[in-house]
C-alpha cells in the first residue's frame, strides 16, 4: 500500500535526543571519559564577575572546537553549521 505524507511536513513531534544517538557513539564515549567541568576552573579567572555581557558557556566552546578537530572540519563556521544539523553533536 502506497502512503503519501507530503501534507504532514509541518507536524510536530517530541523526541528525546538521548534516544536518537546510539549508546556506543564516539562522542558519548568521550563525554563519559572526560570531566568537562574542570574547564570552568581553568577559565574562571578570565571572566569578570560583575561587568560585561553574559558569556557563552566555555564548555560548549571547548566541545565545538573538539568536534571540529575530531571530525576534521576545516572552519569554525562550518563546524557551527554541522553542530546545528547533527543531533549527536548536541
Amino acid at each position: 500500500m502506497l502512503v503519501k505524507n507530503a501534507e504532514n511536513r509541518g507536524q510536530l513531534e517530541f523526541v528525546s535526543l538521548e534516544n536518537m544517538v546510539p549508546q556506543d557513539h564516539l562522542l558519548r564515549k568521550i563525554d563519559s571519559a572526560i570531566d568537562f567541568k574542570k574547564i570552568y576552573e581553568f577559565v574562571e579567572d578570565l571572566y569578570c564577575e560583575d561587568n560585561g555581557r553574559p558569556s557563552v558557556d566555555p564548555v560548549v566552546l571547548f566541545k565545538i572546537v573538539l568536534i571540529q578537530h575530531i571530525y576534521g572540519i576545516s572552519s569554525l563556521r562550518r563546524t557551527l553549521e554541522e553542530v546545528s544539523m547533527n543531533l549527536a553533536y548536541r
